[in-house]
């Protein structure tokens, strides 16, 4: 196929109207800010879940699969809620997770540990978050770690799906408008997130009980961020520095 073909409907960044162009940018910015902050909030949600610092693939097995050696509460405090606490009073929690988490100590010390650090967020009014007000629902995050659970997984899957084809739809639409060869490249890197979507979230449920499809899951996470970084970096150059080829704007003459 000759690359240098353009289809009768393809429209350049620079054959839009100014104000198409600048509706395209504010959207790029608006969702390129809101995808770092998504990935800042995977890698703090996540990372450390095995007690070592950055994001491995353990780490995703754990988090899906669940951990016999360590418990929920362990294994958050030791991961993204290991600032909340002050430095002593996360040993102290930590030494009676491990010592047994019996009530007598839990009355001792741990209550008011956990009132004063914890019951602002975990009180049991935000169903998202662990319910640690009182010894029996602590129980509950101190036994052993199963991962997470089928609720969980199918409430987090449809937010994801939905959510993520908008935005991987959006960016890929105006990506469309760039031009990118060959031709079959710039089409799996438009479809690349799609895909890389379903395998990610399917992947939740498979490593449930296959750990090694973490790979998956990993995998699919670093294709969707390398597709939307790919389209957004084009695009935004395209706009507004790129020299169109003489080929693609002596269509219809001068390209303003």
């Amino acid at each position: 196929m000759n690359d240098k073909v353009i289809h009768r409907l393809y429209r350049h960044f620079q054959e839009l109207p100014v104000s198409m162009r600048t509706l395209f940018t504010g959207t790029l910015l608006v969702v390129g800010l809101g995808y770092l902050f998504a990935i800042l909030y995977v890698f703090a949600a996540h990372s450390a879940a095995d007690g070592k610092p950055g994001l491995s693939v353990d780490d995703i097995k754990i988090t899906y699969s669940g951990n016999t050696e360590i418990t929920p509460l362990e294994s958050a405090l030791r991961g993204p809620m290991s600032g909340m606490l002050p430095q002593k009073d996360l040993a102290t929690v930590l030494d009676w997770i491990r010592d047994g988490a019996n009530k007598r100590s839990y009355g001792e010390g741990i209550e008011t540990i956990v009132e004063t650090n914890c019951l602002s967020c975990h009180d049991g009014s935000n169903p998202h978050l662990s319910n640690l007000d009182g010894y029996e629902k602590i129980q509950e995050v101190v036994a052993q770690d199963t991962g997470a659970d089928m609720y969980t997984l199918v409430r987090v899957s449809h937010i994801h799906l939905f959510g993520l084809t908008f935005i991987f739809f959006i960016i890929g639409f105006i990506f469309s408008h760039a031009y990118f060869r060959p031709v079959w490249l710039k089409s799996a890197i438009i479809a690349a997130p799609f895909a890389g979507v379903i395998a990610d979230v399917l992947g939740w449920y498979v490593t449930k009980v296959f750990t090694p499809f973490a790979w998956v899951v990993l995998i699919a996470g670093a294709v969707n961020g390398l597709a939307f970084a790919v389209m957004w970096v084009v695009s935004m150059y395209q706009m507004w520095f790129y020299r169109v080829p003489e080929h693609v704007s002596g269509r219809h003459g001068d390209v303003r």
